[in-house]
């Protein structure tokens, strides 16, 4: 027979776009208004739907919106979903770091969450003391802390650190910390978002498999964010994919990964004249590949055109640059104008300007691709203007007879193996 162990009921999350807070005071009294007479929340009916790529036209957005799922006792669900879907948010819902808009989350037993590098850790304190900071947090005693507390520093690998200050280790080094605590004081569930991406390829092996033992071993709950879909295939037992705060699939996980994929590639589009999409920095007015193809050899040029117009006045360089992500979301390469000397960006406002990159003969291997495309002012800031999936692309081969490995990877060299006599 099976048991629930954690159940999302009508879950909805909204935010107030441009302000701190939950609102004007005009807001807050009409809230308080309709709360007195017994009437619901006046705002709960609006809001826009949670695609950032497009300008907003409501005060409210939704970052999730009636969600429901059940997750078993030692089950290990997977959240999966592109940037800005709701997947921190619904993390953030379930280990109760911020309270749902409507809707109730009924669990059993003790969550530990590791949401965030370094969170709940004190940076004055040592890592060792940390560690029972964290324990106490999580509602252990003292004793059962003390019997864990080798077997955290082994796993964590910080043990010549251990009694250094958290403020001076790395980011690195936190994280690994902070999941040692997490998995190893026992909590009937444990929720993991995407922060393993922060350590090195050993540790981010050995957490794989320690979440594992958690699961199959000990029989405790799992919640997995990642971008990478091998991971949760090989990890999870079930998976849920988010779209624009909404659940867009719940099943399997390869079958959930399938149709995240699909869905990419069904975004695969041809050149975009587009409705302008920016704020009040900069907006993009058109962006295209290889002179209006979204499919594209293994042996091509890649070139990327785009027409921006810049909005808003400014005494500093302005830089353009381009991330090239695969399927599984994972970072190709980055494309910029900010190695070089002198940006090609002119400081002129309401004035269309068009600059081509051309990444020549990229042996990208076959798959779906999505771009990110960033405007930004001085290169040591973050991005003024910051787009996902501005347009994606198709990488194929010309037929069967193409020489080339077929394998996984992010490349695909052409292959000549000649032998020595």
């Amino acid at each position: 027979m099976s048991k629930i162990i954690l159940k999302a009921v009508d879950i909805s999350k909204q935010y107030r776009l441009g302000l701190v807070g939950t609102g004007t005071i005009t807001h807050d009294l009409n809230r308080f208004w309709h709360r007195i007479r017994g009437k619901e929340d006046p705002y709960l009916k609006v809001g826009a739907v949670n695609d950032r790529s497009i300008r907003a036209t409501e005060d409210y957005v939704w970052a999730l919106r009636d969600i429901n799922f059940e997750v078993e006792q030692g089950e290990v669900l997977g959240i999966i979903g592109k940037n800005g879907a709701g997947k921190s948010t619904l993390l953030k819902i379930l280990s109760r770091v911020t309270s749902p808009t409507t809707g109730v989350i009924k669990t059993k037993g003790r969550i530990a969450s590791l949401l965030e590098v370094g969170t709940g850790f004190h940076p004055e304190l040592t890592g060792r003391e940390n560690i029972y900071l964290n324990g106490a947090i999580l509602g252990m005693t003292r004793s059962e802390i003390k019997a864990k507390e080798e077997e955290i520093i082994d796993f964590s690998g910080c043990e010549l650190y251990i009694d250094t200050p958290v403020k001076r280790y790395s980011s690195g080094m936190r994280v690994r910390l902070g999941f040692a605590v997490a998995a190893h004081l026992e909590p009937d569930i444990l929720v993991v978002d995407e922060v393993l991406a922060v350590g090195d390829a050993e540790f981010q092996k050995k957490a794989i498999g320690k979440m594992q033992d958690i699961s199959q071993g000990d029989g405790r709950t799992v919640l997995f964010v990642s971008h990478n879909m091998d991971s949760v295939k090989n990890l999870c037992s079930r998976a849920i994919v988010l779209d624009n705060g909404l659940i867009s699939f719940s099943g399997n996980q390869n079958d959930a990964v399938s149709f995240y994929t699909k869905t990419q590639q069904q975004k695969v589009r041809d050149f975009i004249e587009f409705e302008n999409r920016g704020n009040e920095f900069a907006e993009v007015n058109s962006i295209g590949l290889n002179k209006g193809s979204s499919q594209i050899l293994m042996t091509d040029d890649l070139k990327i055109e785009i027409e921006f117009t810049l909005l808003r006045n400014s005494t500093k360089r302005i830089d353009i640059s381009i991330a090239i992500l695969n399927d599984s979301e994972i970072l190709v390469t980055n494309l910029g104008t900010g190695h070089l000397e002198t940006s090609p960006v002119k400081n002129i406002i309401n004035k269309k300007q068009k600059i081509v990159f051309t990444a020549h003969s990229p042996n990208l291997n076959t798959g779906i691709y999505s771009i990110v495309l960033r405007v930004v002012e001085n290169m040591a800031s973050r991005a003024q203007l910051r787009i996902d999936d501005i347009i994606n692309f198709e990488v194929s081969t010309r037929n069967d007879s193409d020489i080339y490995l077929r394998t996984k990877g992010v490349i695909q060299p052409k292959l000549t193996i000649t032998t020595i006599q």
